[in-house]
Parts: structure tokens; C-alpha cells; sequence
């Protein structure tokens, strides 16, 4: 048993530029449901049923791009699949919603993992990995 003060993750909060398109990249593109909106932020909560993404527009302008290899922060966010056709067939589908890819699915070091990065609207990398057999 772990010693660990906490459960996992809870929600992950990401500041956007594009509100409505990062919304539709995570409910269009993967599937996900909107749970709720905060037009006084303004906000959008978006979930896969495990986890929920909060996507908070940014309020100054212009936005000020994050450089991961400069900046403290958010590197990129990972979500897992649960199966190597998965991820292929997320592969597929992003490149038909013409998404921005870093790179295709490949293993991860000597596999069996695989993953793959990618950029929503707002253009925070997203990971998806499928962790092996």
C-alpha cells in the first residue's frame, strides 16, 4: 500500500486562446462530453468519464504562447488508450480534422508502449499513449 496523500488526478486545468475550438478538439475530435460551461470566466469542462479537463480562456491578448523548452509548465498532457488499433485509429482521425501532428504513433523506447503527440487549437501538445500489453 502507497504512502501517497493522494487518488490521481482530480481534473487538469489549461489556459487557451481558442475556447470553443479546443472545446470541439476534445468533444468533436475524441469523443468527450461537455459537462458544464462558466460564461463569466469564461470556461468550458469537458470529460472522457474518467477525467475532467477544465479549458479556461486566456483574458489578455495577444496570448503569449508557451515554449516548453524555455518555460516552467505544462510540458504536454497525456491521455492513455487502451489499445495499439486505438491509438492508430486516433491517428487516423486526427489527421482527417487536419490536426497538427509532432509526431505519429512510435514506440516508446524498445515498446511494447507506443504513443504518439499532437496539438489542439490552442496549440498545448497533447500525448496519447497505449502503454503496451
Amino acid at each position: 500500500m502507497s504512502d501517497a496523500s493522494t487518488r490521481g488526478i482530480h481534473h487538469i486545468g489549461l489556459t487557451v486562446a481558442k475556447l470553443e475550438e479546443s472545446a470541439s478538439f476534445f468533444t468533436t475530435v475524441l469523443g468527450w462530453n461537455e459537462a458544464r460551461r462558466d460564461e463569466a470566466y469564461p470556461a468550458l469542462f469537458v470529460s472522457d468519464g474518467r477525467v475532467m479537463v477544465t479549458l479556461w480562456k486566456n483574458k489578455e491578448e495577444p496570448a503569449i504562447p508557451f515554449d516548453r523548452v524555455r518555460n516552467i509548465g505544462l510540458h504536454h498532457v497525456a491521455f492513455e488508450l487502451e489499445s495499439e488499433a486505438e491509438l492508430k485509429q486516433l491517428y487516423d482521425k486526427l489527421l482527417a480534422h487536419q490536426v497538427e501532428i509532432e509526431f505519429a504513433p512510435e514506440l516508446v523506447r524498445e515498446g511494447p508502449a507506443k504513443h504518439m503527440i499532437c496539438y489542439e487549437p490552442s496549440g498545448l501538445r497533447v500525448e496519447f499513449i497505449w502503454p503496451g500489453a
